[in-house]
């Protein structure tokens, strides 16, 4: 019996010839994450330690992203818990205010994760990482304290889904539309404690940005993680991003799969998660007159160039719907600037919209944002649980950047077709 890419991965993490699903493992890790919510806690709870120092000062990392700029006290006591753990401990990869980023975009784009790795992070979007061919997944802070002290955690060794994409993709799906897709076919928990690990000759029209997309919301379907197959495109990004090393690893031919399943990717309409469930999906073809107040286009899941690119392409020239309020937010400051160069600032700000600096706030209802009783917005975000935004009356639907945008012109979920 063969291995998956993860088992195989993880097999190396744990210096063992094999693993089978459901085995207890103890890995290496080649990288930890915190950012200013999770980490405080960790660091609390390194506090009763006998170790107190941590493994490896070039494999942690640590990115203010949810409430910073602080927003209160509270946020400005955190994040000065984790500046004075980071020059403590000397961590080479400490992110401040003006170098940070939103932490699943940051991070890929330093270099610091590359194929083959073994990566936790005290947040559950942590999986993003699959898409350069990591194994990378979401832990809770006390794990997190173990992981930066000892440089190992425990894992019990998951089962996978294989998710075949093929065909390519209309001139408007994007990764968020496949994704949308596939959790509205397998819901919330159909990956639970899995693998998701994709495959098939679609991947290939398929850009960097788009595999972090899918891999980022494979939480949202339960899963352990989300991988993808190291090819040219990962390869030409690793090589303008990083020096590292990487180990590539293939599943086996034998290897076993709970599940399978198709994705003809030239069928797909752009998809919208209703509330309150990423799994509540609709094509953008039956979500009827639903008026808006507010459109978020930013996040780990869709804050990238390429997002930018996609909302300014729709927004130039037009203006957002009177009464709209629409808040872009670049994940990290290299974006930033290149969307500034790009003149892609202009655009929105000319377009009646606002440009944050790089936030997680409005995404789990921090700040820069907030909703009111009632009020309905569309986002690129990944989560459109009750009152995940703001009040419990609110509502959020999930969509891409293309129909976010178009969404904003509109004043009513819209497609880009009819912009």
């Amino acid at each position: 019996m063969g291995m998956t890419m993860t088992q195989k991965i993880l097999a190396h993490g744990a210096g063992l010839e094999k693993v089978e699903a459901g085995q207890l493992i103890m890995c290496d890790l080649d990288l930890v994450l915190g950012n200013d919510i999770t980490s405080p806690v960790a660091i609390h709870e390194m506090d009763k330690f006998s170790k107190q120092t941590v493994f490896n000062k070039d494999k942690i990392a640590l990115v203010p992203d949810h409430f910073v700029p602080n927003k209160d006290i509270k946020s400005a006591e955190h994040c000065k818990c984790v500046r004075e753990f980071a020059r403590k401990n000397e961590i080479t990869n400490y992110f401040e205010v003006g170098e940070m980023g939103i932490e699943h975009a940051l991070l890929p784009e330093k270099g610091l994760t590359v194929p083959g790795d073994v990566i936790i992070g005290a947040d559950s979007h942590t999986c993003t990482y699959g898409a350069v061919g990591a194994f990378s997944t979401g832990v809770g802070s006390t794990d997190m304290a173990a992981g930066m002290s000892t440089g190992k955690a425990w894992f019990k060794v998951p089962s996978a889904i294989k998710f075949i994409l093929t065909g390519k993709p209309a001139k408007w799906i994007s990764g968020k539309d496949i994704i949308l897709h596939i959790i509205g076919m397998i819901g919330v928990d159909g990956a639970l404690y899995k693998s998701m690990e994709f495959v098939g000759d679609g991947i290939q029209y398929l850009s960097m940005d788009d595999r972090f997309t899918i891999a980022n919301m494979a939480i949202e379907a339960g899963g352990k993680n989300g991988i993808f197959p190291v090819d040219d495109k990962t390869i030409a990004y690793l090589k303008e991003h990083t020096t590292r090393q990487w180990n590539v690893y293939e599943a086996d031919a034998d290897a076993v799969y709970d599940e399978e399943y198709t994705i003809e990717l030239d069928k797909l309409k752009p998809t919208v998660a209703f509330p309150h469930l990423p799994e509540n999906t609709h094509t953008i073809d039956d979500c009827g007159d639903i008026a808006i107040d507010q459109v978020v286009i930013g996040s780990c899941t869709n804050g990238r160039i390429d997002d930018m690119r996609i909302a300014a392409s729709i927004l130039k020239g037009k203006h957002i719907a009177k009464g709209m309020r629409c808040i872009i937010i670049p994940a990290t400051q290299k974006i930033y600037m290149q969307a500034m160069d790009e003149g892609l600032l202009k655009i929105f700000i000319e377009a009646g919209a606002v440009v944050s600096t790089p936030t997680c706030g409005p995404c789990l209802g921090g700040y820069m944002g907030i909703l009111a009783e009632g009020e309905r917005c569309v986002s690129t975000t990944n989560r459109n649980f009750v009152g995940r935004m703001g009040h419990v009356k609110s509502e959020i639907y999930l969509a891409s950047p293309a129909v976010a945008a178009a969404s904003a012109i509109a004043g009513r979920i819209a497609s880009p077709e009819d912009i």
